[in-house]
């Protein structure tokens, strides 16, 4: 009986190579899978099946995952304002994880003798998808012709017309991913420490240059409105704000950052979207969260974004983490307004029912309505107690 291999497939030259190299070389019976977080359209993944098929798999499956991507992913990414290094909203790595994840379901689903991906051994994607297999589906041969047989593109090519598969073999200039929660873009400029893509290199063209006014609505920290429209789930409320301000050219920008691998890595992505919501909902949250909530979801979300990028989904801390992220956020209910403009956005104000700044309480910088100027002449003198001990101490101390 063949070995039954499980082939995570996107269509791409790496993947057809697998498909190929494993029947024709060794007999494989090869299941391939795709995994869609929000990249492609119906007549693509259609075609991907039929592209599977013609290369010689015995079944193909697609997995819509958007939704369950967002539920076990991207929902905590918003509630913890995540930005790898301030910057990137981890658009590619946070989906990478989910693929893997269905991966490794529909192998043990299948009883396969081995579960295959295409990644190179030059990047982070290699060790999100064999760690995730590795603890969900311990035991199983993992199969990497691409990384261990270290082929160039021109030897895939050679190789797949000698076998007289036929499909595209034209490199773009650019390599696109695109997702629910973002596209990267890399090329020649980012493979340098210094670079910027140039216009005709991004996905999404700059179409809108009058500004616009838009109000998101958030409840439990969950985007659920735009402007008029309401929405069942989240998922859709991202895929129509990126239609509004996708055309500004908002959200692009240059990645660097550290590999799990140890070396540095420069990418660019837009992510219009993702930027818009994060940036108004840590404005909502920073109307009514108390300093301590604040500070507390930096730091323990800094460490969540790290981690999750560098492929530990499956760490218990992060379920840990998550519960205090829920919690956070059932108070963060409301309206955002932001402005849109060509490459650019701003946060315009908030209204919600929960907001810590009510006037009832006092305004900052001219009157207060829950204490005194005596209150504060004494709290003063207490909470700076102890550093006007140290002091006193201090000085005595020089003095003899």
């Amino acid at each position: 009986m063949s070995k039954k291999v499980v082939l995570g497939f996107s269509g791409g030259l790496d993947t057809s190579f697998c498909v190929k190299y494993f029947t024709e070389e060794f007999g494989y019976e090869v299941h391939s899978i795709i995994v869609n977080t929000g990249g492609f359209t119906h007549d693509e993944l259609k075609h991907i099946e039929a592209h599977a098929y013609k290369l010689g798999v015995k079944t193909h499956t697609t997995v819509n995952a958007i939704h369950s991507y967002y539920d076990s992913i991207i929902k905590y990414l918003i509630f913890g304002n995540v930005l790898k290094n301030n910057t990137y909203p981890l658009s590619v790595s946070a989906e990478r994880l989910s693929q893997a994840l269905h991966i490794a379901e529909h192998a043990e689903k299948l009883n396969a003798d081995a579960v295959a991906h295409g990644s190179t051994g030059a990047g982070n994607d290699q060790v999100r998808f064999d760690m995730v297999f590795h603890i969900e589906i311990p035991g199983i041969e993992i199969i990497t012709p691409i990384r261990d047989l270290k082929l160039s593109r021109e030897e895939e090519i050679a190789y797949l017309k000698e076998k007289g598969v036929e499909m595209n073999f034209e490199k773009n200039q650019y390599s696109i991913n695109k997702g629910l929660w973002g596209t990267s873009v890399g090329g020649k400029e980012t493979l340098n420490s210094k670079g910027i893509l140039p216009e005709s290199a991004w996905p999404t063209q700059v179409t809108k240059h009058e500004s616009e006014e838009v109000r998101l609505y958030f409840k439990k920290g969950e985007l659920y409105g735009v402007n008029e429209e309401r929405f069942e789930h989240p998922t859709e409320a991202i895929q129509y704000l990126q239609e509004l301000a996708g055309p500004y050219g908002i959200g692009r920008d240059i990645h660097v950052g550290d590999t799990i691998i140890g070396i540095k890595g420069r990418v660019g992505f837009e992510a219009a979207a993702p930027m818009v919501i994060l940036k108004a909902h840590h404005a909502l949250e920073k109307h009514v969260l108390t300093k301590w909530q604040l500070q507390w979801k930096d730091t323990l979300s800094q460490f969540y974004g790290n981690w999750l990028h560098e492929g530990q989904i499956l760490d218990p801390v992060m379920r840990d983490i998550e519960a205090y992220l829920e919690t956070s956020q059932r108070n963060v209910t409301g309206s955002v307004f932001v402005q849109l403009q060509p490459y650019r956005f701003q946060i315009i104000g908030i209204e919600s029912k929960h907001d810590l700044m009510s006037a009832k309480f006092g305004k900052y910088g001219e009157m207060n309505t829950g204490f005194t100027g005596e209150d504060v002449r004494g709290f003063s003198k207490i909470f700076g107690n102890q550093t006007s001990i140290y002091h006193q101490v201090k000085d005595s101390q020089h003095e003899n």
